[in-house]
This record gives structure tokens, sequence and C-alpha cells, in this order.
């Protein structure tokens, strides 16, 4: 029963959910501010065609040179491009651009005011042209006239007519520039016949004046028809019948914009009554499951004294497998430390073998061997030896033989004793390993002023046999670091394994050299950087994560120990231990970083 209750109020509430999410989208739709946006598109429009009349009438008065400025044929189009850019926004913002009807009256508009521009464009040109030798004529006749008046000796009849002649021709060029019409294009050719019969009969000076009046009507002549069709083609371009078109779009697509709101509204309104309803009926189920709520919860409170009982017994039994877990953890923690304690003396006994098989072999080749043959040779001689040593050929090169044994002899326990200095350092080291390690147990690290590049070459020897098996290069990248409070058996530690994990990642190269580079540096004054850095075999990025941690090694004969007891070594010096790789064959570099404390050099 109670189950079906439960699936019925979630289906209920699945409903509400449901018809308030509808009701939601239907108010969004119907509260639009569409007619806003079409009142403004239509504002817009009708100031664009304000401006395409604007902009005829000043192309009327730039024909008539009732103004010789042509900013006003600018000004209109430079406001109209931007009312249109506003215009193309609103559009572009509501989607009506996206339909072809739109895009298409668009295109037509963009084509006839383009149409348009190109020729008021060429309307300028000319009409200034124009407007420049029609206001020139009166100046030339003027010039004509005056050249007339200083002939005295002349036939002043002709001179008269000649005057008469220019006048007239004037006149009509001016009558040409208002009313264009074949009749008045031939007087002005017959005019511009008499000019220059008139010209012969005149002076040398008259030429020049004549010339240029008869260039200036020629041009009037040529230019006056062309604007005049420049004029009748600008009046032809359908700007405003397209801006109509746009308006008629605007007026179409609200029509229809209201009439989808109206439907929206009945939905909303129908949804509404539905919801209504809805809340209605689950206030009434609310209001019945008060009751079993109560008694539900005296239910649970009586079920939640029982259970706290039982919290309490089942807290006791966790207190008491909690102390045994520790128990365990500290073992685990002791078998760690032997276990890191064991993989370090490993590391180091490793060095103590190649020095003690070092001295062996050479007390088995020793030229000390040498020395008994010698005192042979003196004993088969006991009564004749001074003969035998400065007469006999053995004996001649006998003195020379012992003093050349006496300088190997000496060279062999230079190197012997060197290999026991260093198996001594090993042996010493190894006990300090186990004192090390007591560090992680709470014992405090031993501070003592140290080299650090002597310390590397330290940890160099002792691997030194290995290096050389492997045919490794060791490439040394010391700065100037001076001396620096450290703890030497930790930072050996580091060293060593460093070096050796570096040995085994290049052990498979047979394409390439195998070379090691260690380095040393300050960084930033205040951190001691250690690397070493390996061409091997490198890291693949999903073990970047967990390199140094316990018991986890890539190679089969490894146990995991060596890195990561070197990275606590290294916390234990307020430092830290990174390791970077490009990937698998790329090498590595592990970097040791701790705080730099110097030692002053008087020290």
């Amino acid at each position: 029963m109670k189950t079906s209750n439960r699936r019925n109020l979630a289906l209920l509430s699945v409903v509400a959910v449901m018809l308030a999410s509808l009701l939601l989208f239907l108010y969004l739709k119907s509260s639009s501010n569409q007619t806003t946006t079409y009142a403004e598109s239509r504002d817009l429009i009708g100031r664009i065609k304000q401006l395409n009349a604007q902009w005829e009438t000043e192309i009327l008065k730039a024909r008539v040179a009732i103004s010789h400025n042509y900013d006003p044929l600018v000004a209109p189009l430079t406001e109209m491009t931007n009312l249109w850019e506003r215009f193309e926004t609103m559009e572009s913002t509501h989607g009506r651009t996206e339909s072809p009807t739109w895009r298409a009256s668009h295109d037509a508009y963009l084509t006839a005011i383009q149409e348009k521009t190109r020729l008021v464009e060429q309307f300028k040109s000319h009409n200034a042209v124009l407007r420049n030798s029609l206001a020139f004529l009166p100046t030339a006749e003027d010039d004509i006239h005056e050249q007339l008046a200083r002939l005295v000796d002349e036939d002043q009849l002709q001179l008269h007519n000649i005057a008469t002649d220019t006048y007239d021709l004037l006149l009509s060029s001016l009558e040409f520039a208002q009313v264009t019409s074949d009749d008045k294009a031939a007087d002005i050719l017959l005019g511009l016949n008499k000019l220059g019969v008139n010209k012969l009969r005149l002076p040398e000076p008259f030429h020049s004046p004549i010339d240029i009046l008869s260039n200036h009507i020629s041009l009037i002549l040529r230019e006056q028809p062309m604007v005049n069709r420049l004029l009748e083609n600008i009046e032809d371009v359908p700007v405003a019948e397209r801006l109509d078109d746009i308006t008629n779009l605007l007026n179409t697509d609200q029509q229809r914009t209201d009439v989808i709101d109206q439907r929206y509204h009945f939905y909303m309104l129908l949804f509404s009554v539905l919801l209504v309803l809805l809340l209605v009926y689950l206030a009434i189920h609310l209001m019945r499951s008060f009751t079993v709520i109560n008694r539900v919860n005296k239910a649970l409170q009586t079920a939640n004294n029982d259970l706290e009982l039982r919290v309490e017994e089942r807290t006791r039994e966790l207190r008491d497998t909690q102390s045994e877990l520790l128990d365990t953890a500290r073992q685990a923690g002791m078998a760690e430390i032997a276990t890191n304690v064991l993989h370090n003396v490993g590391n180091v006994l490793n060095s103590v073998n190649i020095s003690a098989d070092l001295v062996t072999r050479k007390l088995r080749a020793s030229k000390a061997q040498g020395l008994g043959k010698a005192m042979q040779l003196i004993n088969e001689h006991p009564g004749d030896l001074g003969t035998f040593l400065t007469e006999d050929a053995k004996g001649k090169l006998l003195p020379g033989y012992l003093n050349q044994l006496v300088d190997a002899i000496a060279l062999e326990q230079q190197g012997m004793t060197d290999e026991l200095a260093q198996l001594t350092k090993s042996v010493d080291h190894i006990k300090d390993i186990v004192a090390t390690q007591q560090s992680y147990a709470g014992a405090n690290s031993l501070m003592e002023p140290l080299h650090i590049s002597e310390l590397l070459e330290d940890a160099l020897r002792m691997n030194s046999g290995a290096l050389t098996r492997h045919h490794v290069t060791v490439v040394k990248e010391y700065s100037d670091v001076p001396r620096v409070m450290g703890d030497k058996h930790r930072l050996l530690l580091i060293l060593i394994n460093l070096i050796s994990n570096a040995k085994y990642a290049m052990s498979d190269l047979s394409n390439r050299p195998r070379q090691m580079t260690l380095g040393v540096k300050i960084v930033e004054d205040k951190t001691l950087q250690v690397s070493v850095k390996d061409d091997g075999e490198g890291i693949a990025e999903e073990n970047m994560t967990r390199i140094f941690a316990h018991g986890f090694t890539t190679r089969k004969e490894g146990h995991g120990f060596g890195l990561h007891s070197c990275a606590l070594a290294a916390i234990e010096m307020n430092g830290h231990l990174t390791a970077h790789s490009d990937g698998p064959g790329k090498g590595a570099l592990f970097t040791l970083q701790i705080p730099l404390k110097t030692v002053p050099e008087e020290a």
C-alpha cells in the first residue's frame, strides 16, 4: 500500500513539474518583445526612407547649383548605412535573416543602394566639371569683350557682330544647361563654328580667350546630357520600393506572430487550470500524509533507541579491532625499515665486493713474487756473489730488476691501500645506513660540513666497477658550490641509489652510447639541487605517479625499495626528490632539492 502511494505521489510530482515547465515555456513564448521589435524595425526603415528622399533632394540642389558643397551628398548615405546596420543586427538577433524571403529583400535593398551610390559618385564627378565650366562662361566672355574694346582701328560693325555672336553663344550654352535639347545643341554647334570663323578675323591676342571659351562650351555640350542621364538613372534606382517591400514583410510577419501569441496565451490558460487542480489535489494528499508521518516518526524513535544500543556495542568491538590494527601497523613499519636497510646495505655491498675482488686480484698478480726469484739467484752464488753481480749476464741485470721491483711493489701497496680505504668507507657506510634508518623511528639526523662534489665522487667510486662493466660514460656538470651542512649518509644513500638505477636503466642500450650526467648547482640562492640524468629506457607516463611507491619496480630482479627509501630520506632532510621523463626510450632525470645551509670557509 505504501509503495503504491509513493509511486502515485512521484507520478503526480512528475506531472506537476511537466505542467510548470510547459507554463514557463508558454509564458516565455507569449511574453516575447516581438511587437516592440517590429515597431523599432519599421521606424528604422522609415528613417532610412526619409534620408533617401533627403539624399535625392541634395542631388537636385547640386544639379541646379544651389549648393556647391558635396558633403550633403555623403552625410545621408553615412547615416543610412548606420541605420541599416542597426536594422540588420535586430533582424539577425530574432533570426529573421535566416528566411530566404527576408534574405532576398535585404540583398535587393543592398544591391539598389550600391547601384545608387555608384551613380551618385559618377554624378558628382561630371556635375563638378559641368558647374565649373558654366561658372567660367561669363569670365571668358568678359575677357573677349575686353580685348574687343581695345581695337579702335578695326571695323566697328564687324566687332559688334563678333560680340553679338559671342553673347548669343553664351546664352545658348546657359539655356542648354537648363533645357537640354537637340535644337539647343545644334545652336551651340553653329555658334561654335561662327566663333571659329571670327577667331580667324581677329588678331593673335584674341585666339587664347576664344579657345578657352570654345573648350568650356564644348565641355558643357558633352557633360550636360551625361549629367541629365545620370540623374534619370538615379531616380530609376528602386531604393524606396525595396524599403517598402521590407516594410510589407515586417507587417506580414508581425500578423503571423500575433496569431501565434494568441494561441500560446490560450494554451497557457489551459495548462494553468490543470496545474491549479493538480496542486489542490496534492495539498489534500499532503494533509492526509501528515498523520502517517507522525505515526512513522514514533516508530522511528523506538527503532533509533534500539540502534543506539547496538552502536555502542559495535563501538566497543571497533576499539578492540583498532588496537590490534595498531600493533599490526607497527610491525609492518618495522618490516619496511628492515627491508630498506637490507636494500641499501646491498647497494654498498656491491662496492665492498668490487674492492675486495680488486685487492684479491692484485695480491694474486703481485710483483712481490719476483722478489723470491731474485733471492733464489742470489742464494745460488753464496761464494762468488760479487763476481756474479759484476760479470754474469743475469747478475748484471739483477740490481736494476730489484729497483724496478721495489717501485712496482710500492705502487701495488698504494693501490691496495686506496682500495682498502674505499673498502673501509663502504663498511663505515653500511654501519651508518643502519643508524640512518633509525631516524625514521625518531632519531635526529647528524648534520656535518661537506663538499657535495666529493660526496658524488664517493658515490661514483662505490659504483665504479658496475659503471665500467656496463661501459657507462659519466659527464660531470658541477657548479661552484661551497661547503654545506648536510646529512652525509642520507645524501650518500640517495646518490648511490640514483647512480645505480641510472646504470640499470641503460643496461639494454645498444644503438647509442651509454651516458650519465651528474649535475650540482644552487637554485635561487636558497636550494641545493643535485641531478642524475640517464639516456636509458625512460619512464612511462602511467608510472610517473607511483615511481616512488614502496614495492614498485619495473626491473624483474628489483624490489622497489631503493627509490622509496630515497624519497623518505629527502623528506627527512626537509627536501624532495622528483622524477621526469619524456616517455619510454627517452631517458629520465631525477632531481634532489634540499635547503641550502652553507658553511663559512674559515670554519
